[in-house]
């Protein structure tokens, strides 16, 4: 079975950091795509059995910015 996750990618210093939006799992590798395949690589492992029972849900919240 395949599931499409969402990633968001950044750079700490030399690094590129993959993070997954859905579950909290990341990974990290000297560009995007290693970072990307290593991302991929531990949400597998983090899938095989014994899998989580539950599943985070991803909302979104409003928040205001630059109230006093």
């Amino acid at each position: 079975m395949k599931r499409e996750f969402t990633a968001r990618v950044w750079t700490e210093g030399e690094w590129y950091i993959a993070h997954c939006a859905e579950v909290d799992v990341a990974s990290h590798g000297s560009t995007e795509a290693e970072a990307l395949e290593n991302l991929r690589e531990a949400l597998e492992l983090y899938f095989e059995p014994p899998m989580p029972t539950v599943t985070p849900t991803l909302t979104h919240i409003e928040v205001e910015i630059g109230a006093a």
